[in-house]
C-alpha cells in the first residue's frame, strides 16, 4: 500500500484489516483535498473558491437505512422500537465486503476529533473512497495539532464507501444504503449514500450513547455566547431555523448543530458549520453566506453556471 501525507499514522488501516488497497491519503490539507477532487471529477471550483459537489439520489439523510448492532453490552441500553437492528454476523459479513471493496483503490485518511472540551471528545478516524467527503469531515470535525496525531489513536472508526451496495439478504438491510454502527467494535459503516452528512450524523450518534453516563447532555441545537459569557441555545428540528437564529452579527457563534451541556457548561461536538444553503442571504446571515465565498467551502447540491461559475441560492 502506498502511503502519502503530512502525517501518517503509525496504528494504520492494516491494523483495521484493510488489505490490498493501492493507497492511502493521510489528513491532507484543505488545498490537496480541493485539488483531488477536482482532478478526480468529483466536483467543480466555482466562483470564490468554493468546492461544488453533487451527491446523488441521496441529498438528505436516509433514517430507515440506520442500523445498530445488536451486542450484549449494549443491548439494554439501546431503544430498540425506535431503532433498527442488525446481528453481529450480518455485520461482520458488512464488513467483509467493504473490506473486498475496498481493494485496490485509494483511500482517504483524515484523524480527527467529536467534541470540542478535552475531557469528553472523542478521537475519530475517518476512512473515505471520495476526496471531498475527507475534506468535508475535515471541516466538520476538530483538527488535531500536529503532536495530537502523532500520539492519534482512534476511538471510533468511520468508513464511508458511497460506492459500496448492500444486500438484504446477507446484510439484513432494507436495500443498497446502509450506516451501520457497532459500539463494541467501535466501528461505523456507511454504504450507497454520497450524502456526505450521515458521517457527521454518526458521530454524533455516537456521542449521543456515549456521554449521558458522563453527566454530559448531548443537544441538537444551535449556541451563541454574549460578550459576558452568556449562552443562548437554540432547539428545533432540522430546517427549523436554528442556524440562522445563533448567526447574530453582535453575538459569537459556538456551533450550529450538535452540542453537549455538562457540567462546566456548553460545548461544539465539530469545528464546522453544516448550514441549509437554499435562499440563504448576506443581510439574513451573513457570516454564513461569506464562507459561500471562501475558497475550500464544500456545497453540496447547489445550482451553478457551468460557464460562468456564478451560485445560484
Amino acid at each position: 500500500m502506498r502511503q502519502a501525507g503530512p502525517q501518517i499514522s503509525t496504528f494504520g488501516l492494516d491494523a483495521l484489516g484493510f488489505r490490498n488497497v493501492a493507497s492511502a491519503e493521510w489528513n491532507l490539507p484543505m488545498a490537496a483535498l480541493v485539488e483531488r477532487a477536482v482532478a478526480r471529477g468529483e466536483g467543480h471550483v466555482a466562483k470564490d473558491g468554493p468546492l461544488v459537489v453533487k451527491t446523488g439520489i441521496h441529498t438528505g439523510r436516509s433514517a430507515g437505512d440506520k442500523f445498530v448492532v445488536v451486542e450484549p453490552s449494549v443491548e439494554k441500553h439501546i431503544w430498540w422500537a425506535n431503532n433498527k437492528s442488525i446481528t453481529p454476523a450480518q455485520f461482520e459479513a458488512l464488513f467483509q465486503g467493504f473490506m473486498s471493496y475496498a481493494q485496490n483503490k485509494e483511500l482517504f485518511v483524515q484523524d480527527l476529533f467529536g467534541g470540542a472540551d478535552p475531557t469528553y471528545r472523542l478521537p475519530v478516524r475517518v476512512v473515505t473512497e471520495l476526496a471531498w467527503h475527507s475534506l468535508f469531515i475535515q471541516h466538520l470535525l476538530i483538527e488535531p495539532t500536529a503532536a495530537e496525531r502523532e500520539a492519534f489513536l482512534p476511538g471510533f472508526t468511520i468508513i464511508d464507501f458511497p460506492g459500496f451496495q448492500a444486500d438484504p439478504k446477507v446484510h439484513g438491510t432494507a436495500g443498497g444504503t446502509v450506516i451501520a454502527v457497532s459500539f463494541e467494535r467501535k466501528l461505523v459503516l456507511i454504504g450507497g449514500t454520497s450524502y456526505a452528512g450521515e458521517m457527521k450524523k454518526s458521530v454524533f450518534t455516537i456521542l449521543n450513547y456515549l456521554l449521558p453516563p458522563k453527566h454530559v447532555m448531548p443537544m441538537h441545537c444551535s449556541v451563541n455566547v454574549g460578550k459576558d459569557g452568556d449562552a443562548a441555545v437554540f432547539f428545533g428540528l432540522s430546517g427549523t431555523g436554528k442556524t440562522t437564529l445563533s448567526a447574530d452579527p453582535h453575538r459569537t457563534l459556538i456551533g450550529d448543530d450538535e452540542h453537549g451541556w455538562g457540567a462546566t457548561g456548553t460545548f461544539n461536538f465539530e469545528g464546522g458549520c453544516y448550514a441549509k444553503m437554499i435562499r440563504l442571504s448576506p443581510e439574513a446571515e451573513p457570516e454564513i453566506y461569506a464562507t459561500t465565498k471562501r475558497f475550500g467551502t464544500v456545497l453540496e447540491n447547489v445550482v451553478m453556471d457551468p460557464v460562468t461559475r456564478e451560485l445560484d441560492l
